[in-house]
């Protein structure tokens, strides 16, 4: 006899809270009355992948699974750039991902597609009232950090900054003049180089915690539903690989084979190059052969008498 799941009771939403949240997704639209020039769409392509890369190197990679290591001073670097995607602050982010990892699937996951649905695990969890604190516990490791505190507390401060640097590129390049960047011009740059590529790069994010766990394929058994896609991988700069990053959540690379394009991991190797980054963990053989866990078992131990490394097979 199966023993029913029981699940957790969510809020829904506060009006404040989804007005905002639509407000946000229809400013683009103002751009039917300022225009838009090439390079206002240039700068939505641009921001998209630029917040998209800090989003999955940093906020992910470091802040939530500690897959490489790095200075104090990049450190901040990494939670300010991740912040100018507009989802909240480092240490907020993290703390709920780790959550979600521990209970992956569970009642007890913030955004799960298999027990509360599709809008929930999208969009639901953000804009309601049940997650909207930062659990410190959970993040203590980087919560000892007084600058990425004050950071995660004023998590618009990022947004805002890079909103006026948009418009200022935006009367520099259009305008002729930074002095241009509250005229037309300027406003047409922050509607669609800002604020449509926040939105969409909202979507992209969001659609690793819904789609990811329904369409894709499994490589490996995680006793959850995480998928692996390669569309997804591209329009997420490799988190689509999200079954592997579910099986062996460490590796600072979650396509765990050459064919599996993972340009965050690319982008993270080339600053290893430069300094600014070390330690990246990466994915042992054990793992990458394996099915389970138990058969990662044992192919540790074959793997352990051979003298021929695995990885000459890819």
């Amino acid at each position: 006899m199966e023993i029913p799941i029981v699940l957790e009771k969510r809020s829904k939403p506060h009006l404040k809270t989804e007005i905002t949240f639509i407000i946000v997704h229809l400013l683009p639209l103002a751009a039917l009355f300022t225009g838009a020039t090439w390079f206002d769409w240039v700068m939505c392509a641009f921001f998209y992948f630029f917040r998209m890369f800090w989003i999955t190197g940093g906020y992910h990679r470091y802040f939530a699974h500690k897959s490489y290591k790095t200075s104090r001073w990049f450190q901040f670097i990494i939670a300010f750039m991740a912040e100018t995607s507009a989802q909240k602050g480092a240490l907020w982010w993290a703390a709920h991902h780790r959550h979600h990892h521990r209970h992956s699937d569970t009642p007890a996951d913030p955004h799960s597609m298999k027990l509360y649905g599709f809008w929930y695990s999208h969009v639901g969890w953000i804009v309601g009232p049940d997650y909207k604190e930062t659990d410190f516990k959970t993040i203590g490791d980087y919560a000892k950090y007084p600058e990425l505190v004050w950071l995660n507390k004023h998590y618009l401060v990022p947004p805002t900054v890079l909103a006026l640097a948009v418009m200022a590129l935006g009367g520099i390049v259009d305008g002729g003049s930074i002095t241009m960047m509250f005229s037309k011009v300027g406003f047409s740059a922050l509607f669609i180089g800002f604020f449509l590529s926040t939105v969409i790069t909202y979507h992209g994010t969001f659609s690793i915690n819904s789609i990811m766990h329904k369409v894709g394929n499994q490589r490996y058994k995680t006793g959850d539903e995480s998928k692996n896609s390669v569309w997804l991988a591209l329009l997420t700069l490799g988190e689509g690989w999200h079954n592997n990053h579910h099986y062996y959540e460490v590796a600072s690379r979650q396509g765990f084979f050459w064919w599996e394009i993972d340009i965050t991991w690319y982008i993270l190797k080339i600053f290893s190059w430069f300094g600014l980054i070390w330690d990246l963990k990466g994915v042992p053989d054990h793992i990458k052969y394996s099915k389970d866990k138990a058969h990662a078992n044992e192919l540790r131990q074959k793997f352990a008498t051979e003298s021929t490394p695995v990885d000459a097979l890819d």
